[in-house]
């Protein structure tokens, strides 16, 4: 199983990309075996949705990775890298980082589409395009979704 996990506050507009995002795809058809959730604000309650997945993609709003209004795709470790320690608080940064050492499974494989703040519906409809190809693991270009 493959899941794009959709994260953020919808009624925050600096943190509601992840969800406009999950609105996006939910009006789309997904590939077999592609599963669209809608993370909210979970945090590492967020944890149990890794089980059983050969592939996690998290959709998140981010902040200086690059410039405002752009979506891209990111490794886990990048993010991973922009956690506070012990900032349990601290979002999608933080459960990357300590998602080793508390998976009680195998972990699988994880990539990020973050958007910067600033984004437009064009924005958004890439980011959706880029979940959909990261939850493939395909490379944009390479006759996947669109």
């Amino acid at each position: 199983m493959r899941r794009i996990v959709c994260i953020g506050n919808r009624w925050v507009p600096s943190d509601g990309a992840g969800p406009a995002v999950h609105d996006l795809l939910s009006h789309r058809p997904l590939p077999d075996g592609v599963e669209l959730v809608d993370g909210g604000v979970g945090g590492l309650a967020l944890l149990p949705l890794l089980d059983g997945a050969d592939r996690v993609v998290f959709v998140d709003a981010v902040s200086g990775f690059a410039p405002p209004g752009e979506a891209l795709l990111l490794p886990a470790g990048e993010v991973a890298a922009a956690a506070v320690p012990d900032d349990h608080g601290g979002g999608l940064p933080y459960l990357l980082r300590v998602l080793p050492e508390v998976s009680e499974g195998p972990v699988p494989a994880i990539a990020v589409v973050g958007v910067e703040a600033g984004w437009s519906a064009d924005t958004l409809d890439r980011a959706a395009s880029l979940a959909l190809w990261a939850a493939l693991d395909a490379t944009p270009g390479s006759g996947g979704p669109a």
